[in-house]
């Protein structure tokens, strides 16, 4: 469960992020908007440090899935569009993906 929120925590720095950069540019926000936008980028990184996982190919896989179901979330609750079939289905296949690529039996 530790893992789940953390890696939670690092989605929401990583899209937050992102978004001050996708809001600088495309959405024509003031240049201010970067620097809490790299602040959280910062953040998104830091935190994926305390996952544990022996190997960081591993953990930033794993997390693939957790950023990409945050991301439909974002979608819907700040972006107000719905997902679709499509992605939630999508979503569900990542998910299962990253639990057997962090949480599978590993050979020594």
């Amino acid at each position: 469960m530790k893992t789940y929120l953390l890696y939670s925590l690092a989605a929401l720095f990583e899209i937050a992020g992102c978004f001050a950069f996708w809001a600088w540019w495309r959405l024509e926000k003031p240049a201010l908007w970067l620097v809490p936008g790299m602040v959280s980028l910062a953040l998104f990184a830091w935190v994926l440090t305390f996952v544990p996982s022996d190997a960081a190919g591993r953990t930033y896989a794993a997390y693939g899935s957790i950023y990409i179901l945050a991301s439909i979330l974002w979608l819907a609750g700040v972006e107000n569009r719905m997902p679709d079939r499509c992605d939630l289905i999508g979503t569900t296949v990542c998910l299962l993906g990253g639990a057997i690529i962090l949480f599978g039996p590993r050979s020594a």
